[in-house]
């Protein structure tokens, strides 16, 4: 990714530079990356250890020099030559771009890797005519070209726990303050896919981030989860639902994990795993 962003360079009107930071990874992971810090326009620096999604962007935006942020996530890459070129032209637009994310058209060889290329595929490629229905819901910062001093002025919020949901509050901010948000078609190849057992992990703490965010089960949002959750609130059929579902569970997650998963049982799951955490904060 480096090596290609590099590449890309003459084609952003001014000075490049890239910073990378590692949150905390294994040292095997490290040996690889060292390198780089050797390369020109490359800044590389070491966490003693892991701060989290929302600190290690905080961090990045403390260290960058230029008005223009560009924050791309490590396992992703660019699809052709031209994404910092896009990215240029559309600047005036808007103090936030968002490029949104594509996976590769066949699913992978890996059954472990099902989920992830499934869900990637169905609920996060979406071209930025759909996204820009709800330009500040649709947020997200993995690969995101951002005015500096918005950042600087909204901070990713450091408080969610783990994985998850720090681009949806940025997003509930901007719009509060009436931040203009557009949406690209300049999406990055998303190529890190994770295993199913660590996406499933994931995506529970980013459901219990979900949950810290709207204290109220009522909470009004975008979330069609939370809209879900809140329905069945009102109705006061939760608790039943939450029994149904804790039975239900392993069934779904055995499910999740084969080589043939369903998303289906994947919302069911977080269904779940909200009404839990919900009914940990009442």
């Amino acid at each position: 990714m480096v090596e290609a962003l590099l590449a890309q360079g003459g084609d952003w009107p001014g000075p490049v530079e890239i910073i990378l930071l590692d949150d905390g990874s294994r040292e095997e992971f490290r040996v690889l990356n060292r390198p780089l810090a050797a390369w020109a326009g490359v800044r590389y620096r070491e966490l003693a250890q892991n701060v989290g999604r929302a600190a290690i962007r905080n961090q990045l935006v403390a260290a960058t020099q230029h008005q223009w942020l560009l924050l791309l996530d490590n396992d992703s890459l660019p699809p052709d030559a031209h994404l910092l070129a896009r990215y240029a032209a559309a600047r005036t637009q808007a103090p936030v771009l968002i490029g949104g994310t594509s996976y590769a058209p066949t699913q992978p060889a890996d059954a472990a890797l099902h989920l992830r290329w499934l869900y990637g595929r169905e609920r996060e490629a979406r071209p930025a005519a759909v996204r820009q229905l709800a330009p500040h819901g649709q947020l997200t910062i993995n690969n995101a070209l951002i005015r500096a001093d918005v950042l600087t002025r909204y901070p990713l919020d450091e408080t969610l726990n783990g994985y998850g949901h720090e681009d949806t509050a940025l997003g509930l901010a901007l719009a509060r303050a009436q931040v203009a948000v557009v949406h690209l078609d300049n999406p990055v190849l998303h190529a890190g896919l994770e295993p199913a057992a660590v996406f499933l992990q994931k995506s529970e703490e980013a459901v219990r981030n979900l949950a810290q965010m709207h204290h109220h089960p009522g909470d009004a949002t975008e979330s069609r989860l939370l809209k879900t959750a809140g329905q069945l609130h009102r109705l006061g059929l939760a608790p039943a639902a939450r029994h149904l579902l804790k039975t239900l569970a392993p069934i779904l997650r055995r499910g999740l994990l084969s080589p043939c998963p369903r998303l289906a049982h994947l919302d069911l799951l977080k269904l779940y795993w909200l009404l839990v955490a919900q009914s940990r904060r009442v």
